[in-house]
């Protein structure tokens, strides 16, 4: 895959004084389904031009945060703001600065690489001739320039990925939130696709929500949440978060913090 270019002059970047707002800020978010309790007062913050990990088991959380997040479902406690937006009060202004790639697989399998592109330009009024260049310009970045006529259901599973990681960015948003974006996939196509997120945040200044439950996917300069149970149990740069746990590793940590028996997948 291709070193991401520029797809155009960034957005600027909203500020108070002189002080970088948050592009995500969560503050005191709970959720409840009935009586089973999701998540429970969780805050933290993603800030512009940094990549977040969000470290979750299966059920701990995660994908009820980014439905919450992104309006799927409403806020029943505490509050969600996108770059000083507030997603309840301000939708509109919110959602424009963002993009999404969910877990499951959302893309047309009948419709080109191209159609799939230029249908969700539309959805953001983005005029046709505008949406056909970013389209062309989206698939030279992810390498696919030459599958553009192809359906979608003729790509790899590494590729369909790219795919929705270009769909989600052709709006130009400055905050990208992934929910375990690399199940399923092998391993090379896991490297390319992180790799690919972690030059869109350190070219293109995009603020990163990254939701995983494998220790792999983390460097140690990352931010990292720990969610568990739908409570926030540690956050800070990686290596903080293990120090703090007195432990020597991510793996180590994650399962003291936890009382984990078994670890996530990608565990040494």
């Amino acid at each position: 895959m291709t070193s991401p270019a520029p797809i155009a002059e960034a957005q600027e970047t909203p500020r108070t004084g002189t002080a970088a707002v948050p592009a995500l800020s969560i503050d005191g978010v709970s959720h409840s389904y009935g009586p089973r309790r999701a998540l429970m007062d969780v805050s933290f913050s993603v800030q512009p031009a940094s990549f977040t990990a969000l470290l979750g088991l299966n059920g701990a959380g995660k994908s009820t945060l980014f439905s919450l997040i992104t309006r799927l479902f409403g806020i029943q406690s505490g509050r969600v703001g996108i770059f000083g937006h507030d997603v309840s009060k301000s939708p509109g202004e919110a959602l424009r600065l963002l993009g999404v790639v969910f877990q499951p697989r959302t893309l047309d399998l009948d419709l080109s690489l191209t159609q799939n592109l230029l249908y969700h330009a539309a959805l953001h009024g983005i005029g046709r001739r505008e949406a056909s260049a970013r389209s062309t310009e989206l698939l030279g970045r992810i390498g696919l320039a030459d599958r553009a006529a192809s359906k979608v259901r003729d790509l790899s599973g590494g590729q369909m990925r790219r795919l929705e990681i270009a769909r989600a960015l052709l709006h130009r948003p400055r905050l990208l939130l992934l929910d375990e974006p690399t199940v399923g996939l092998d391993v090379k196509a896991r490297a390319d696709i992180i790799s690919h997120v972690r030059q869109l945040v350190t070219e293109q200044g995009i603020g990163v929500l990254w939701a995983t439950h494998l220790f792999d996917e983390i460097l140690a300069d990352d931010d990292l949440v720990v969610l568990h149970q739908g409570k926030v149990l540690a956050q800070g740069p990686m290596s903080r978060v293990i120090a703090e746990a007195g432990a020597q590793d991510v793996n180590t940590a994650f399962m003291r913090l936890t009382g984990a028996k078994t670890m996530p997948g990608g565990g040494a």
